[in-house]
């Protein structure tokens, strides 16, 4: 895995795309991007208008959608060892940081396309890119993501934060489209009540197209949580260059990024026996954790010192890891 494009080397991509362009600029276009991606009303031209605005919006966003598409795409490729993807479609990819997380994922080169309705974030995508040898044949193209929206086949299709800019009828025409069109298909949305229940419409979608679900969910079920009381989504920790935190004015070295997702495949998938679903609390000689189990439920488990290694792997279990650890028994609850 050693040989695989690593946040590092987007981080260093950014940095020398960034480097001329004023930071006072930046911030002001950053201000625009988080009150219009966090606004509730799908929007109907392209959010990235120009240079600045891709440049502001690949500073503030880039780096965390590359970790959380990486997360997710990790999890699929944990619930399918054996396959590889002949050919990745990034649909609203703008400036393409699901293709560096497939790159992060799968060694090799593959065909690629990226399509985004924002010509400057196309632009200024294929320049990155230029620093990535496995998105060396990679084709950037137009497309308005919506209901006249046409997708060939291909093995692994990605939508990244795109259903929210979406009106509903868009958004399911564009998950039909993704269902006819993928061998499988990751979706992630921001790790909220609202990006949960556009998973969740996904998930839906997916599985009545004959899609299995590889991850998160251990199980084709219906989420176990009651509607209203509470929200599955994970959390990805995302390094922050100098550049980066002037920017977007913060000071630590480091964001937690909160993702929802699910990856589905149309071929036989193996997913965890159980997801952590909540951030482990660890606590005087045990640890607790809140589990989505195959059972299609949720469960709190108690690992004591006396389960041994399985308390050990406990102690350094993360939020949306799997469930046990390979080899280990589930312990008592």
């Amino acid at each position: 895995m050693n040989d695989l494009p690593s946040d590092d080397d987007l981080r260093t991509a950014l940095d020398r795309l960034l480097d001329g362009l004023p930071p006072s600029q930046a911030a002001r276009a950053v201000d625009r991007l988080i009150a219009t991606y966090r606004g509730a009303t799908p929007t109907h031209a392209p959010i990235l208008r120009d240079r600045a605005d891709v440049a502001a919006y690949a500073a503030y966003r880039m780096p965390a959608t590359f970790e959380a598409v990486r997360t997710a795409l990790g999890a699929l490729a944990a619930a399918a060892p054996g396959w590889t993807p002949a050919g990745h479609l990034d649909v609203g990819g703008g400036t393409g940081a699901a293709t560096w997380a497939a790159t992060a994922t799968w060694a090799g080169s593959r065909p690629v396309t990226v399509l985004d309705w924002s010509e400057p974030a196309l632009e200024l995508g294929r320049e990155i890119a230029a620093a990535n040898p496995a998105l060396a044949g990679a084709r950037w193209e137009r497309a308005r993501i919506g209901a006249s929206l046409t997708l060939p086949p291909t093995d692994l299709v990605t939508v990244s934060y795109v259903l929210n800019e979406l009106s509903p009828a868009d958004r399911t025409a564009l998950l039909a489209a993704v269902a006819s069109a993928a061998g499988a298909a990751v979706i992630v949305e921001p790790g909220t009540p609202d990006g949960y229940a556009r998973v969740l419409e996904a998930r839906d979608r997916l599985l009545a197209a004959g899609f299995r679900v590889a991850a998160p969910c251990p199980h084709d079920a219906a989420c176990p949580i009651a509607p209203g009381t509470d929200w599955c989504h994970f959390s990805a920790r995302v390094s922050r260059s100098s550049l980066h935190r002037r920017v977007k004015g913060g000071s630590l070295p480091y964001e937690d990024e909160k993702f929802a997702y699910v990856a589905a495949a149309r071929f036989p998938v193996a997913p965890v026996p159980a997801r952590v679903v909540r951030r482990p609390q660890i606590r005087k000689g045990q640890v607790l954790l809140d589990l989505c189990e195959a059972e299609e439920r949720l469960r709190r488990a108690t690992v004591t010192k006396r389960h041994g290694d399985l308390y050990k792997a406990a102690r350094d279990a993360d939020w949306g890891d799997g469930w046990p650890p390979a080899g280990d028994g589930a312990p008592d609850a």
